[in-house]
């Protein structure tokens, strides 16, 4: 552990409990446990987004986020990410490396590039989007509160005022959840996200509330034929 690192900005010391060494050897109190999906709402998305600073810097945690939200990597395929694996002109970007190995070719949307571009076209030394991430690869953004970046500890996570926070896998259960609505069908959902069967794909999905649900086939087009024409009493 660093000794600068072992103090935050305002120089009281940082809890052990938050470095990777104090938890080696030790299961998580969670292991094995299942939580419903989560996603986090466009608004918070983007909130995140404006929080992330200006400069080059920004810019890299802003492509983090993207890609993570409107491309549906998984956060090692992001980080893992460089500027030769981006076809603006197709609308596609090259994960080498997924999920056991395989590689793939997944789309992304105008708005997404939009805001991909302010990166890649920087011209920095560093053409990889795990530029933006801290010294342990963990990714720059996507927590709650705001708080200032340590000087010598890689660039802290923003956080915002709300009462949960949201991890990057939960940018790629909001892509999912995000391609349902908009009626993508449920392949193509799984193509995208690099799933080897359906049943992956489903888990995302369960984001979707009841209240939805209820919504949507409340509102179903009758059928057209009377059920009661014809019928003698």
């Amino acid at each position: 552990m660093s000794a600068v690192c072992a103090f935050d900005v305002a120089g009281r010391r940082r809890s052990p409990a938050r470095f990777s060494e104090f938890h080696l050897g030790h299961s998580p109190g969670n292991k094995g446990m299942r939580y419903p999906a989560d996603p986090p709402r466009v608004e918070e998305v983007v909130a995140v987004m404006r929080l992330a600073g200006e400069g080059l810097s920004g810019d890299r945690i802003r492509a983090l986020i993207v890609v993570l939200w409107r491309a549906g990597l998984r956060i090692q395929e992001a980080l893992d990410l460089y500027e030769r694996d981006l076809d603006p002109r197709r609308g596609a970007l090259l994960v080498r490396h997924g999920k056991g190995g395989r590689r793939r070719e997944v789309g992304m949307d105008d708005w997404g590039w939009e805001h991909l571009t302010p990166w890649s076209g920087a011209g920095s030394s560093c053409r990889s989007v795990r530029c933006s991430a801290s010294s342990r690869g963990r990714p720059a953004a996507v927590r709650g509160r705001k708080r200032a970046p340590a000087p010598s500890c890689g660039v802290s996570p923003p956080r915002l005022g709300w009462r949960r926070r949201f991890a990057p896998h939960q940018l790629r259960h909001a892509h999912a959840v995000e391609m349902a609505h908009e009626g993508v069908p449920l392949n193509v959902i799984q193509r995208q996200l690099g799933h080897g069967n359906l049943g992956v794909t489903s888990t995302y999905l369960e984001g979707i509330d009841n209240a939805e649900i209820i919504n949507a086939v409340h509102h179903r087009q009758p059928p057209m034929i009377p059920a009661t024409a014809g019928l003698t009493l």
